[in-house]
C-alpha cells in the first residue's frame, strides 16, 4: 500500500521512520519544502503511539469517564437517584471512534502532499540503505541521502514481570482489556499511572495506585500535587508513596503484588506504568555507527542531527520533554535543518505540562519551591473556580488558578492550574509570559477586559489577588 506517483522510487530524498507526531511534522515540511519523501511505518496505518495507543486514546476514555461523572453529579440529570454506569470495555468504543478519525486525517495529509507511505519494519542496511520487512513477510530496500528516526516510545517492561499473562497489562495493551475488572493495580504514579487511576476510579473500579516517589508527579508544585492527592484520596483512589515492586505474581483469576516493604495485595489486575524505553532496539543502528543509551535513546544536537551527519531523530526517542507538542515542533525544525542546514526554530524555554487526571493539571514555567531556592522575590496571585460564574454555570466549580509573578518586576514567572479545562486556560498566561521585555507582566490581566462570564477570567481575578498582596 504505497501511495505516490513516486511509489516506483527506490531512492529518496529523504526517509523518515515513524509516523509518529515527529515524523509527521517532518514529512510535512520536507514535502513542503520540494523534497522526494517516504515515511516507513511498521503498523498498518500511520500516526504513530500518539494517535494509537498514548495520547489519543487514553484522553478520549478521560472525556467519556468525566462525562459520566458530570452527569452523575448533576441533579438536573439523575433524577429519581438512577445513576450513569459504564465499564472500561464499553467506553473503548468511543476512544476507537476517535483513532479512526485521526488516522483518516493524518493519512489525508501524506495523500495531499504526495508523500510515499511504505508500511513495514524498518533497519539499516548499509549508511545509506535500509531494509523494509513488509507485513506478508517480503524484503524491499530503499536508499536515501539523509535519514529521520522518529520511531517512538513504548512502555517499560522489566525483566521478570509476564505480560504475556492475561491479567498483567502495560499501558498499550490496557487498551485491548476485554474483562472488567472491580479492582486493579496500577504500578507507577507518574502522568500515565495517575491518568488511568482517574479512569479507573471515575467508572467505579477499587483503585490501589502505587508510587515509587515520595509524593504523587513531585516535578509539579507541591500545591498542585497536593490537591491531586486529595482528591484521589476523596474519591477513593488508596495511593502508596515510596513503594517497589518485588515479585508480580499472575493467577488464574487476578494478580498479587508483594512489594519489597512486605506488603501484599492482590487485584483482579495489574497496569504497570512505570517508564518508557526508546524504540531503537530493531533498527540495526550499528550498521551506521549509533548507540543509543540504556534508555533506547539518541543523543541529538540543536539541529536534531545525531553523531552521524546525515541521520537525524526527533520524538521520544531522544528523551525530554517526550510530548507529542514538542515532537510535531521538533520535526518542522529538523525539516529546516535538512533544507535549509540549520533549524529556524527552537523549543520554547517553557513547555506546558497537560496532565490529564480527573481533576485536569496544566502548569507552565518555574514552580514555588524552585523560585524559593533561586531566592527569586516571587509573589502569588489566586483565584478559585468556586468565585467563578462560568464555573458555577457549568458545575466545574472543583479547582484553582495560582500565578506566580516578581515583586519588583511584575514579571509571570509561573502559572499553575488544577480543574476542569486547565490545559485550555493555561495557554492564555502561557501567551503574555511568552511576551519579550515588558510585555510579560501581571498588570496585563488587570488591565485586559474579558469575557463574563469565562474561565479565562480566572486570570484576572488571581491577578488582581496578587497585586493586592504587594506593599
Amino acid at each position: 500500500m504505497t501511495k505516490s506517483k513516486h511509489a516506483s522510487t527506490q531512492h529518496f530524498d529523504a526517509i523518515i521512520i515513524g509516523s509518529g507526531p515527529g515524523g509527521e511534522g517532518a514529512a510535512m515540511g520536507l514535502t513542503k519544502a520540494g523534497f522526494n519523501v517516504a515515511i516507513i511505518e511498521r503498523e498498518d496505518s500511520v500516526g504513530g503511539g500518539c494517535t494509537h495507543w498514548g495520547t489519543i486514546p487514553s484522553k478520549a476514555l478521560r472525556h467519556a469517564v468525566s462525562r459520566i461523572i458530570e452527569y452523575n453529579q448533576n441533579p438536573l440529570y439523575c433524577k429519581n437517584n438512577s445513576t450513569l454506569h459504564s465499564t472500561f470495555s464499553q467506553i473503548l468504543g468511543h476512544a476507537e471512534d476517535v483513532v479512526n478519525k485521526q488516522t483518516r486525517m493524518r493519512q489525508g495529509f501524506y495523500d495531499r502532499n504526495q508523500c510515499s507511505i511504505i508500511f513495514g519494519e524498518a533497519c539499516f542496511t548499509g549508511s545509506h540503505s535500509v531494509m523494509v520487512k513488509k507485513p506478508d513477510g517480503s524484503r524491499e530496500h530503499y536508499s536515501a541521502d539523509k535519514f529521520v528516526i522518529a520511531t517512538g516510545s513504548r512502555p517499560y517492561q522489566p525483566d521478570g514481570v509476564d505480560f504475556t499473562h492475561s491479567r498483567i497489562y502495560d499501558s498499550d495493551s490496557i487498551l485491548q482489556l476485554k474483562h472488567d475488572p472491580r479492582h486493579i493495580i496500577i504500578y507507577g504514579a507518574g502522568v500515565i499511572g495517575s491518568e488511568y487511576a482517574s479512569i479507573f476510579r471515575g467508572l467505579g473500579v477499587k483503585v490501589d495506585l502505587i508510587n515509587t516517589r515520595d509524593r504523587l508527579l513531585e516535578f509539579l508544585d507541591n500545591e498542585i500535587s497536593d490537591s491531586l492527592s486529595y482528591h484521589f484520596w476523596n474519591s477513593g483512589v488508596m495511593i502508596r508513596n515510596g513503594e517497589v515492586f518485588d515479585q508480580i505474581e499472575g493467577t488464574e483469576d487476578g494478580v498479587i503484588l508483594h512489594l519489597k516493604s512486605g506488603k501484599k495485595m492482590r487485584a483482579d489486575c495489574l497496569l504497570y506504568a512505570n517508564g518508557r524505553t526508546g524504540n531503537t532496539d530493531k533498527l540495526s543502528l550499528d550498521k551506521v555507527g549509533l548507540t543509543p543509551d540504556s534508555r533506547g535513546q539518541l543523543k541529538v544536537n540543536q539541529n536534531y542531527c545525531t553523531d552521524v551527519e546525515h541521520i537525524y531523530a526527533v520524538g521520544d526517542v531522544i528523551g525530554y520533554p517526550s510530548l507529542a507538542s514538542a515532537a510535531y515542533d521538533q520535526g518542522r525544525f529538523v525539516a529546516q535543518a535538512i533544507a535549509n542546514g540549520a533549524a529556524e526554530g527552537q523549543l520554547i524555554d517553557h513547555i506546558p505540562t497537560g496532565i490529564y487526571t480527573i481533576p485536569e493539571i496544566s502548569s507552565v514555567g518555574k514552580t514555588e519551591q524552585e523560585l524559593t531556592a533561586e531566592k527569586v522575590p516571587y509573589e502569588v496571585g489566586r483565584s478559585q473556580f468556586k468565585h467563578l460564574a462560568r464555573a458555577q454555570i457549568a458545575g466545574t466549580e472543583v479547582g484553582s488558578l495560582k500565578i506566580l509573578f516578581h515583586r519588583e518586576t511584575r514579571e509571570i514567572l509561573g502559572i499553575h492550574c488544577f480543574g476542569e479545562r486547565a490545559a485550555e486556560i493555561i495557554h492564555i498566561g502561557q501567551a503574555i509570559m511568552e511576551q519579550k521585555g515588558e510585555g510579560n507582566n501581571i498588570n496585563y490581566f488587570v488591565n485586559t477586559t474579558f469575557n463574563y462570564p469565562t474561565m479565562a477570567e480566572a486570570f484576572r481575578v488571581a491577578a488582581l489577588n496578587g497585586l493586592n498582596r504587594l506593599f
